[in-house]
């Protein structure tokens, strides 16, 4: 069985602890999971950016591949995530 493929995309930066805080979580659930970063300078709050950085990442994955995308201009809110399966991916992100 392969291991656990998780990539992140944001709009945190890389000059504070949020993506290494992300990443430390997802690997306390899972540790044996593979983190791929696409990246984390998408442009604040920018949720067209980040799909299409998405868009054009994805299918350069293997299957079952899992996608974390926090592109969040509701930040600090109550807000909601959702989870959605396409075809052999899956992607999570806020409810935005």
């Amino acid at each position: 069985m392969r291991r656990p493929i998780l990539a992140f995309l944001t709009d945190f930066g890389t000059r504070d602890p949020y993506v290494g805080a992300m990443k430390g979580a997802a690997l306390s659930v899972c540790p044996e999971a593979t983190l791929v970063d696409l990246g984390h300078e998408v442009p604040p709050h920018d949720v067209l950016a980040g799909a299409l950085h998405l868009a054009a990442t994805y299918r350069y994955f293997p299957p079952d591949t899992v996608f974390v995308a926090v592109i969040d201009p509701g930040v600090g809110t109550a807000r909601r995530a959702i989870a959605a399966q396409v075809g052999d991916y899956c992607f999570v992100a806020p409810d935005n």
